[in-house]
């Protein structure tokens, strides 16, 4: 399946390098707009499986016509490129159902692997994006931590025992105990065994 494509850049050279990138790789682009009132008069126009378009464009924004979308009930894909590393922009695209958040530097090397992912029915989000994020939401006292105390974290919170750490890191029960005392006097954690697990289990999408 060649997915319908509408491009739009209010950067001319932009949009002519996204396009010719595209139309060598026989995807099948339809349309080309250079601002977010023409994009979002193609969209309409045409319904394509996908847009892409710059966040910030004169008249509407990526972020604007992806909630025009989403109020109209147009079932067109949206995929936001630009430059922007920002978890609010970040998290108002994906609160708005957006498909695809690509950074514009890694745009000709993603944006393939990003319209892959939406004909396979799955969102696509800048891995350095999502990393960029992971790394400043991560709490301060977790980078304290070494690597092994952080795996060890990362099992308690998976709920394992003592016992089943040992065994799946091939260490002793002692050792892993002597790994629990350390990550609890390095985060200031209570000795009680629940205080340890249930930081750990909030903690998962830092580890």
């Amino acid at each position: 399946m060649n997915p319908t494509i509408i491009i739009a850049d209010d950067h001319p050279l932009v949009l002519k390098g996204l396009h010719d990138f595209l139309t060598e790789k026989k995807f099948n682009v339809i349309a080309s707009a250079k601002n977010g009132k023409e994009a979002l008069t193609l969209i309409k126009a045409h319904t394509p499986a996908i847009a892409i378009l710059d966040i910030k464009m004169p008249f509407f924004s990526g972020l604007e016509i992806a909630a025009k979308c989403k109020e109209e009930g147009i079932p067109t894909k949206i995929v936001l490129i630009t430059f922007e590393k920002d978890e609010k922009i970040y998290n108002e695209a994906k609160s708005l159902g957006v498909y695809g958040y690509v950074l514009k530097e890694f745009a000709l090397v993603e944006i393939e692997n990003c319209i892959s992912a939406l004909n396979n029915g799955k969102s696509y989000f800048s891995p350095e994006l999502v990393s960029f994020i992971k790394v400043n939401k991560t709490p301060e006292k977790l980078t304290t931590l070494t690597a092994s105390e952080t795996k060890i974290l990362k099992l308690i919170g998976e709920n394992k025992t003592a016992t089943e750490i040992a065994d799946e890191l091939f260490i002793s029960v002692r050792t892993v105990e002597k790994h629990k005392s350390n990550i609890r006097a390095k985060l200031s954690i209570d000795s009680k065994p629940t205080s340890l697990y249930l930081f750990a289990k909030e903690s998962l999408e830092f580890l």
